[in-house]
């Protein structure tokens, strides 16, 4: 005995809302048809029947259906003659074939069906088996937008230098890019290496738009920002009642990633055990979701940016020896800011140049002084100190000219140089102090990054800002 299943609560596990699911039933048995259409309007879907092909196609065009159900043998043709029209549309298809000719039901599933039925068909297997498909919708649907926005992301997106190392790093680029350009191969994994700030991102980016794919999506994760109880969640997926609070199943990031690329930054945060399973994603290419017993295949290409010596981690034991030979196949050095030269100067005009366009600005010089000063200036957070210093110098400003005083610098600080540090009476506390302060100044007042600096994780770095009384 088939349970019933009231509309309300099968609008709440569904999660449907605001104008109701449009089913098509293509169905020429009258009785089963009727059957159909009764328990799907109880369960609050919108249900419309066509006995043939021609009725259906006619159908189609008047309500639009959000899916249809569509029988195989029909009195005019093929269920499969329709199959086509409806896949371009956009319209999710359930096949539905008797037993024995299951050669139908893949034939469907070849040219677009989103799944399929064996009749005799049970009527909650049928809902449920409709519940997958408009969760498969929804998610192509949240793909489609994410890769849209992705390319917009990307749009722009340019590694500015005319110093030896960036030409480097653009040469290295477009080698990798021929590497794969005309092969059918998953692209090898690339791991870029740098000080915080130098532009890791930017070279995955670009790595990204040197692709035939780069049209797919481009998928950043920030492993040291993500929370280490949700990070295996967030990269994996999981299914319905994996934990505790799993209330659906859900895409992780691998797996969002379809044939586009998987930028992991910060991969030195992940947690040792995580990183077996990525080395397990990344040697087998295939993933599997929390709770769940399938795998799904990964086509993503990997690259990998950290700002920490994996191999000294690896030497420490806080990173594996054999994901980072593995993530070492192909690496790329970012050059800090201080061995850029010239682009220093070049670097600073373009980003004044980028706020008084977003601002509205007049456009104005830096004077020699200032230009000396940035030279001069060692930029220990690198390009992204520098974009945010030379942003708010242009803002602030007042003069004709952006002054030195405009940029804030403290230009007393070298690299590793701790300053304010009594010569005499120093204790470990006031020393302490002063190398966390020094660190929330180079970092830009960022928690998560002067903690990195000072090798320490962001709740002992916060621990010991409250014990000194520092805040941001």
């Amino acid at each position: 005995m088939q349970a019933h299943v009231p509309e309300q609560d099968h609008q709440l596990k569904t999660g449907q809302s605001g104008p109701k699911v449009r089913v098509l039933l293509v169905e020429d048995e009258v009785i089963f048809a009727r059957a159909v259409a009764k328990r799907l309007q109880q369960a609050g879907y919108d249900c419309e029947h066509a006995a043939t092909l021609e009725s259906g196609r006619e159908l189609v065009r008047q309500m639009l259906p959000d899916l249809v159900l569509l029988d195989m043998r029909l009195p005019d043709g093929n269920g499969l003659d329709l199959l086509p029209d409806l896949v371009a549309r956009g319209i999710s298809v359930i096949s539905m074939t008797a037993y024995g000719e299951v050669t139908d039901a893949v034939h469907a599933m070849k040219l677009g069906a989103t799944d399929y039925l064996k009749k005799p068909v049970d009527l909650d297997e049928m809902l449920l088996t409709i519940e997958k498909a408009q969760a498969a919708t929804r998610l192509k649907h949240h793909l489609d937008y994410s890769r849209q926005r992705n390319v917009h992301a990307t749009e722009g997106v340019e590694l500015l230098g005319d110093s030896p190392a960036v030409s480097s790093v653009q040469a290295q680029i477009e080698r990798f890019a021929q590497l794969v350009a005309f092969s059918n191969a998953i692209p090898p994994t690339v791991l870029i290496q740098g000080e915080t700030g130098t532009g890791k991102d930017v070279a995955a980016r670009l790595l990204h738009l040197s692709c035939a794919n780069s049209d797919r999506p481009f998928v950043h994760v920030d492993c040291a920002s993500l929370p280490a109880e949700l990070i295996e969640s967030e990269l994996f997926g999981h299914e319905k009642g994996a934990f505790t609070s799993a209330q659906g199943s859900r895409c992780g990031l691998i797996e969002a990633a379809e044939d586009g690329t998987l930028f992991l930054d910060e991969i030195g945060e992940l947690p040792l055990a995580l990183q077996a399973k990525l080395l397990n994603v990344l040697e087998r290419r295939m993933v599997r979701r929390l709770g769940s017993t399938k795998e799904h295949p990964v086509l993503a290409r990997f690259v990998a940016a950290t700002n920490r010596d994996l191999h000294q981690m690896v030497l420490e034991g806080r990173f594996r020896s054999d994901l980072f030979y593995r993530l070492n196949v192909l690496t790329m050095n970012m050059p800090p800011l201080r061995e850029r030269g010239d682009d220093i100067l070049l670097l600073a005009k373009h980003f004044a140049a980028q706020t008084e366009r977003r601002y509205r600005l007049q456009p104005r010089p830096f004077s020699v002084e200032a230009v000396n000063m940035i030279r001069d200036y060692h930029w220990p957070g690198n390009v992204r100190e520098l974009k945010h210093q030379i942003s708010r110098a242009v803002l602030l400003s007042r003069e004709s000219q952006i002054m030195p005083h405009d940029l804030a610098l403290p230009g007393d600080i070298q690299p590793g140089q701790v300053t304010a540090i009594p010569e005499h009476g120093v204790t470990l506390e006031s020393a302490e102090k002063v190398l966390i302060e020094n660190a929330l100044r180079q970092s830009n007042n960022n928690v998560s990054e002067a903690a990195r600096q000072l090798g320490i994780t962001r709740m002992a770095m916060r621990y010991r800002m409250e014990r000194h009384g520092l805040k941001v």
